[in-house]
């Protein structure tokens, strides 16, 4: 009863008084209320499906899984062409729309066919929903962060970022603690049902977002965020390759979804090993995310914008892999499960917490049209081509008899290569920026 008193407590804090929690002018919050609306909706109907999503990967044995990985990276690459189509010829108001209303059609054949299945169809489709969940994250993310970093600019995407993650954060506890308190009373068909009526309210949010933004955001002359992004279906592909930045970014990306990666199998393999009925695991790995969203939480209340603020984009950004170096290397001379927990734990929470946000204005430094196409692309299929490479590895690993020890100690020289190349994203996205602004002041027009 306490615990609950502290949470509403805290809620309504964060809702009456928000400035508390970060520096947030007046002629923002209302723009800040619908983004938090939009990213809390969106993690609520995530972290409903993700438990779900690993109970039934894990129930189709844990030998699968780098096939699962596959058949996600198959589909990602199938899927982002039509993305960016829907990019080039629908205002962002519309496509974001069509998206989500997309994955709620799906979502709603998913339902209908796990209620029918039977036993020895459970597994083949709880693969394919594994294999679905897995896309629609990412895609459905990166869209959020696509539309925020094209209302929000960099000055405030350092102060605020933290701040919506925090939404998304609760969006997790809230979402962790219903499949967790709920599963075994209402059945997985309830928890579907929820999420797709909780995508609605994300499409209503973005909507409310977009119509509010001109006033807030003062994009580059002859920039209309209303339009069609335009050009070609592979441009995010090709910029992405053709840009050291992007490109550094790219990889980025692909050393957080391999050091994650090896981390994730190990956990499924604890479950398996820990956990005989299906529902008891559901509702464990409902509980670790329970407590890793609540200690992030604090940290992108109370931390993250000032700690961004004050010591930029670049150290923030080295938390995460300064953290797996250090986690690895306790990993690889202490490899017991408390000490696994732990270092999967921090990880997260770096990356919750400090990364992301970070990783995020690293983007509102880009042309519109990589801040859509170059981004998804990048957060879809460059984030799933490294869990297909980890999780391949991770196979070939353990065939040769490597243990945690020996696949810690490998994870430990890619870990300190992240790390440098994280300094060097967060210095050259401070350079663009300063050329950003120069070419703002250039562009507009004198008004004395």
């Amino acid at each position: 009863m306490a615990f609950k008193t502290t949470v509403s407590d805290l809620l309504n804090r964060l809702l009456l008084q928000p400035q508390r929690f970060a520096h947030i002018r007046r002629d923002e919050i209302r723009m800040l209320a619908w983004s938090w609306l939009y990213i809390f909706a969106l993690f609520l109907a995530y972290y409903v499906l993700r438990p779900i999503r690993d109970e039934l990967g894990v129930a189709g044995g844990v030998r699968n899984l780098p096939w699962l990985f596959t058949g996600t990276l198959l589909a990602m690459l199938a899927i982002h062409p039509a993305f960016a189509f829907a990019v080039r010829h629908w205002p962002r108001e519309r496509f974001i729309a069509i998206t989500y209303r997309f994955f709620m059609l799906n979502l709603l054949v998913f339902l209908i066919l796990l209620a029918l299945a039977t036993p020895a169809q459970h597994v083949w489709i709880g693969r394919l929903f594994f294999i679905w969940v897995s896309v629609f994250n990412l895609f459905v993310v990166s869209v959020f962060w696509s539309f925020i970093v094209d209302v929000f600019d960099a000055e405030q995407g350092k102060r605020l970022f933290g701040f919506l993650a925090g939404g998304a954060t609760l969006g997790g506890i809230a979402g962790s603690a219903l499949t967790s308190g709920f599963v075994e009373r209402l059945g997985q068909s309830v928890l579907l049902l929820a999420s797709i009526i909780l995508l609605e309210v994300a499409v209503f949010a973005s909507g409310r977002l977009s119509r509010i933004s001109d006033a807030f955001k003062r994009p580059l002359p002859g920039e209309d965020p209303h339009q069609p992004v335009g050009g070609g279906i592979f441009t995010g592909m090709t910029h992405t390759f053709r840009s050291p930045y992007l490109l550094g970014i790219a990889f980025f990306i692909f050393f957080y979804s391999t050091t994650s990666t090896i981390l994730y199998f190990q956990q499924a393999a604890i479950a398996a090993a820990h956990f005989v009925d299906g529902r008891a695991r559901t509702a464990f790995f409902a509980n670790i995310d329970f407590w890793v969203n609540v200690l992030t939480l604090v940290f992108q209340l109370f931390i993250t914008g000032r700690f961004m603020k004050w010591a930029g984009v670049a150290v923030t950004l080295c938390a995460l892999p300064l953290f797996s170096v250090a986690g690895f290397t306790v990993l690889s001379a202490s490899p017991a499960i408390g000490v696994f927990v732990a270092v999967q734990v921090a990880r997260r929470v770096s990356n919750f917490a400090l990364a992301r946000p970070a990783r995020e204005v690293l983007f509102t430094s880009v042309p519109k049209e990589d801040r859509y196409k170059t981004k998804n692309f990048i957060d879809t299929v460059v984030y799933r081509s490294g869990d297909q490479l980890a999780g391949w590895t991770y196979a070939g690993l353990l065939a040769l008899g490597l243990g945690v020890t020996g696949i810690a100690i490998v994870a430990i020289p890619l870990s300190a290569l992240w790390l440098g190349l994280s300094f060097w994203l967060g210095r050259r996205q401070e350079d663009l920026e300063r050329v950003r602004k120069e070419e703002i002041a250039l562009l507009t027009p004198d008004k004395e």
